[in-house]
């Protein structure tokens, strides 16, 4: 029986894309013939997983989780919406957001942790559910956030199942208020991120490359009404302040009451709690945000590849 040494796991693991659990059993149950537990994956349907893997997943599932003053948000992609209703699969988003809440957002560390009420890591349990699905998928991002003192509360929009859905929020607020109470307000400023889709905390946040680009786009178009420079610098200022009310959370208009800015919304909650509100950081994530779906015409590639010589 030849040693199943982890190059022989890792050799078996590139030809297949089987879970690492489930190549070592394939060796153990072939003593060791690589090409012989290549059959077995096979066999077992644990080896189609690769051949899935360059297809398009773009559905699937957002997760939440929270304790205390900890929280976490995880996407897992998939092919189809149907799959997002699937109960394996709902279990598998559950357990990988659980694991963010205490791993945090790195995803190999996620993936390298056990899953939860099972025998594989997070990894491997993706890998045997994608043979047994049929569907590539994709654990694509994660974050965690905590504060001290303060609460961390979690929103899910249109949720399909509780705190599994389409669109994930996460709010970090530090205050020694009331807990109860500093949290009722926090979900507050979760349905505000999930309407708002604010892109940075504060002015200070702003990413400085961001900030240039658009200064550069405004000042072009402000060029184009002939005025002097010293006009023009006005008119790029004023311009701006009306990006930062779209992009920047502090500086935009609450949806709840559609009048006060965010700003003025924390100064009164903190008069009304009783300590001083802080919100230190927010997280949403919306289903296949940024990724190219595509549209592959499939009689289009047939009639391309028929003219190749």
């Amino acid at each position: 029986m030849a040693e199943i040494t982890a190059a022989l796991v890792k050799d078996l693991r590139e030809k297949t894309g089987a879970g690492m659990m489930d190549c070592k059993r394939a060796l153990s149950e072939t003593a060791g013939d690589l090409e012989g537990a290549v059959d077995w994956l096979r066999k077992k349907g644990l080896s189609q997983a690769a051949k899935k893997a360059g297809r398009v997943a773009a559905e699937g599932l957002v997760g939440a989780a929270t304790s205390g003053n900890a929280g976490a948000l995880v996407e897992v992609n998939a092919e189809t919406d149907f799959v997002a209703r699937n109960e394996q699969f709902q279990n598998l988003v559950r357990g990988v957001t659980d694991i963010a809440l205490k791993a945090g957002g790195d995803l190999e560390a996620i993936k390298a942790a056990p899953f939860p009420g099972g025998s594989r890591n997070a990894g491997d349990e993706l890998t045997q559910l994608i043979a047994t699905i049929g569907e590539n998928m994709n654990l694509r991002r994660a974050v965690r956030l905590t504060v001290s003192p303060g609460v961390v509360v979690a929103y899910m929009h249109n949720a399909l199942a509780p705190n599994l859905g389409k669109i994930g929020v996460l709010v970090a607020v530090q205050s020694t208020a009331d807990a109860g109470k500093l949290a009722e307000f926090a979900r507050k400023l979760a349905l505000h991120v999930a309407a708002a889709n604010p892109q940075y905390l504060d002015i200070a946040s702003v990413d400085a490359k961001a900030l240039d680009r658009e200064r550069d786009i405004l000042r072009e178009q402000a060029k184009a009404s002939g005025k002097a420079d010293a006009i023009i610098d006005k008119m790029v200022e004023g311009r701006l302040k009306k990006f930062y009310e779209e992009t920047v959370l502090t500086e935009q208009i609450f949806v709840i009451d559609g009048e006060s800015r965010m700003t003025k919304v924390m100064e009164q909650a903190a008069k009304e709690l009783g300590a001083p509100v802080k919100v230190t950081g927010f997280a949403r994530f919306a289903l296949g945000e940024g990724i190219d779906k595509g549209t592959n015409d499939f009689a289009a590639e047939v009639a391309a590849t028929a003219k190749k010589p």
